[in-house]
């Protein structure tokens, strides 16, 4: 069948010609521009005061302008899947994924729709940019020209991975839709959509200590994202109207994805939580149309057009794909067969208000309240607040369906036993409230662990609320808190940024077996860093060489694990262990000895200390690595081994040394009380230019854990300041 067709459109160069303000857009602009003060600190961190909470969004998106607008552009391309036209035609099936996904023709019916209160601040975000645009005629966008206040409605999640598609690849949508001699539904291959070398770090760690562990008896909150360097932007926000918030947006985005406010706290992680489902539809072909079977009867595929423009040269080409759907969503691949469509609520008016309220709660009951929109398709909350509450909610929409169905696979959407049947309230899903345990962690890991003895029973849950998915983090967290007493701010940052790589408590006693089973000659090749590990501490140190072998050899370990099972989360824990069962001993020593030779080959010597190799830098052009350019050892590593703090990195294009890249960025510990009291680091520095002060200032302390204080409040702002302004 052929499902696509092309159109050759040319265009004039869109990147030198610029949308005019008019005049009343101006006017307006100033006026607002007039009522924001921007203080940015010691730091570089802007605090933005207004009367009104719009007039703090306007300064807000005026300030991530002149830090990273290239990021907010880059974050809208992709939400509203028009990166082809800045890239080619390399994303051009994930621009059609998020298309298909979500239509920028219900934001702008979200946006009219609006409540006049919440229509301000997307009013107010659209202004805050074009602003910025207006008074920096050197800036040229690669696409938008004019930012539209409808633009939040399709971005209305802070996750780094907000987007559901059911784990369709590109690749998969691009074969469904892209080949005009397809198939419908090539057998369908595990193994040619899943990258099989690579185990990806995802996730982030959130803990809340109730006031019995602390030592001030206020509930503490810590916040610890692992995301992409550089990810989000770190602020304080200040209104007339109950706005008093600190912590990080995403770029492009007007609320604090992760942070507090004067009563609360709140960090989001990832969530397993099963929100979205694919289903298998048995179609048909009549008389040229197409058809989907449904509780014994055919109804017509929906069928619409979408229309991409891919950047060739100076030219825009547009293709026009003919996009499907049946009831249950749109149809994003085929196998076995069958289409498969995706049923989801990836973008939401609802999601993004719940997203802005959040931020305003000043009590536990007015924090449930704004999650009782049930919007929020991609975070657990770990929360805590002034009160001295404390409560972990692992996701937050969840749809009610059979439990005795396998929801993880695609389901037969010829039935209707499969249909969604409504949402579980907030108390239904997965949650933790006031442990008598008195501490939460999550770590993108199991729900049923989150508390100790008082985790939520699981067997109490279907499985689709809650994959029991263990991973050392998790492992290490409960370790480090059930039996923490006494509590302080920096105690808490200790606790955070412990070194331990707990998934080595299982790799090397299996190691060490296997060695002590091995002949002599392998006995005496591998006496040295058999040794050197034996009496390793299992805790990362720029200075440790047992560190260098450890983390290679551990590495090359993962990267024999088999992929996950189609409809299965990562089960790191499990799938290592299993692993480790089955391995041979010649395996592990084999991998062992490749290790220190690889290292010989690659420095001259084995014996390299872990912080010589794994290092912090910062290129002025944020790409180009470089080993003869100064740079900082590092001792952490990557959160896969169980460490809490994460620092993710590899050998770059032109360099002998690793580089981080990845893990933590913005991190905060905030204990509550009269007064909040607050610290928190962030990657490198504030400023996205090398020539700033705060390009590096903070890189230090990030990575021995020596966090900045917090300037909540204008009085301590005021005393730091560096520069006072308007937009």
């Amino acid at each position: 069948m052929k499902k696509i067709f092309t159109l050759i459109v040319l265009v004039l160069p869109l990147l030198s010609i610029a949308q005019k303000h008019t005049p009343a857009e101006i006017a307006r602009y100033q006026q607002q521009a007039k009522a924001v003060t921007i203080i940015r600190d010691n730091y570089g961190t802007p605090h933005i005061y207004s009367k009104t909470d719009a007039g703090v969004v306007f300064g807000l998106m005026y300030t991530q302008c002149e830090e990273n607008f290239k990021g907010i552009e880059r974050n809208y391309l992709y939400q509203l899947g028009r990166q082809s036209e800045a890239d080619g035609a390399t994303p051009l099936y994930t621009d059609v994924q998020l298309q298909l996904i979500a239509d920028s023709a219900d934001a702008i019916k979200d946006y009219n729709n609006s409540a006049p209160s919440f229509k301000k601040l997307l009013d107010a975000f659209a202004d805050g940019v074009n602003y910025y645009l207006y008074k920096h005629p050197e800036v040229t966008p690669m696409v938008f020209k004019k930012f539209k206040p409808w633009f939040p409605l399709m971005f209305t999640d802070g996750s780094v991975a907000a987007t559901e598609t059911g784990d369709i690849t590109p690749k998969e949508t691009q074969a469904f839709y892209g080949d005009a001699a397809n198939n419908i539904g090539a057998v369908y291959s595990p193994q040619s959509i899943i990258n099989t070398h690579e185990e990806r770090e995802t996730g982030s760690n959130g803990f809340a200590i109730s006031p019995s562990r602390t030592a001030s008896g206020h509930a503490m909150l810590y916040i610890n994202p692992h995301v992409p360097f550089y990810f989000r932007s770190e602020v304080g926000l200040q209104s007339d109207e109950g706005l008093h918030a600190y912590g990080v947006v995403t770029w492009g985005q007007f609320f604090i994805y992760q942070g507090f406010n004067q009563n609360c706290g709140w960090m989001h992680t990832s969530s397993y939580a099963d929100v979205g489902d694919m289903y298998a539809e048995k179609v048909i072909k009549k008389d040229g149309k197409w058809f989907y079977e449904y509780d014994g009867k055919l109804k017509p595929v929906t069928v619409k057009k979408l229309t991409m423009r891919v950047k060739k040269g100076d030219e825009l080409v547009a293709t026009d794909i003919t996009a499907y759907y049946t009831h249950h969503g749109p149809v994003l691949a085929a196998r076995d067969g069958k289409w498969l469509a995706l049923k989801h609520y990836n973008r939401s008016y609802k999601a993004l208000l719940e997203s802005w309220l959040i931020t305003k709660a000043n009590t536990f009951a007015e924090y449930k309240k704004a999650m009782g929109l049930l919007a929020n398709t991609s975070n657990n909350t770990v929360y805590a607040d002034g009160q001295g509450n404390t409560a972990f909610w692992y996701g937050d929409f969840m749809p009610k369906r059979d439990p005795k169905i396998n929801w993880a696979l695609p389901v037969d959407g010829s039935t209707p036993a499969t249909e969604w049947k409504g949402l579980h309230s907030l108390d239904e899903i997965v949650h933790v409230y006031n442990p008598s345990t008195g501490y939460i962690q999550n770590c993108n890991s199991s729900p049923f662990t989150s508390a100790g003895a008082a985790s939520p029973d699981k067997t109490k849950y279907p499985l689709y609320m809650a994959p029991d998915d263990e991973n050392y983090r998790g492992v290490n967290a409960v370790s480090l808190l059930k039996d923490a007493k006494n509590l302080t701010l920096d105690g808490l940052i200790a606790k955070g940024y412990d070194h331990y790589l707990r998934a080595f408590d299982d790799m090397l006693p299996s190691l060490f077996a296997a060695y002590n089973a091995a002949p002599d000659s392998v006995k005496t090749k591998l006496a040295e860093p058999i040794a050197l590990l034996k009496a390793w501490d299992r805790r990362t140190a720029a200075n440790s060489v047992a560190s260098t072998v450890a983390i290679e050899w551990g590495s090359a370990m993962f990267r024999t694990m088999p992929p996950p099972l189609p409809g299965e989360t990562s089960y790191i824990v499990k799938r290592l262990k299993e692993m480790l069962q089955t391995i041979t001993p010649e395996s592990q020593l084999a991998m062992l000895s490749h290790t220190i030779t690889g290292l010989q080959n690659r420095y001259g010597t084995w014996k390299m200390q872990w912080g010589d190799i794994n290092r912090y830098q910062r290129p002025a052009d944020g790409i180009t690595f470089d080993d003869k350019l100064p740079s900082l050892p590092v001792g952490l590593t990557s959160s896969n081994f169980g460490q809490l703090p994460s620092f993710q990195s590899r050998i770059m294009p032109g360099t002998k040394k690793r580089y981080g890249y990845s893990g933590n960025s913005f991190i905060a510990a905030i204990e509550f009380g009269r007064f909040v009291k607050a610290k928190t680091i962030i990657t490198g520095g504030h400023s996205f230019d090398a020539s700033s002060p705060n390009f590096t200032d903070q890189a230090q302390g990030y990575i021995d854990g020596k966090f900045k204080d917090v300037l909540f409040y204008k009085g301590d702002v005021l005393r730091h300041a560096v520069q006072t302004y308007h937009p």
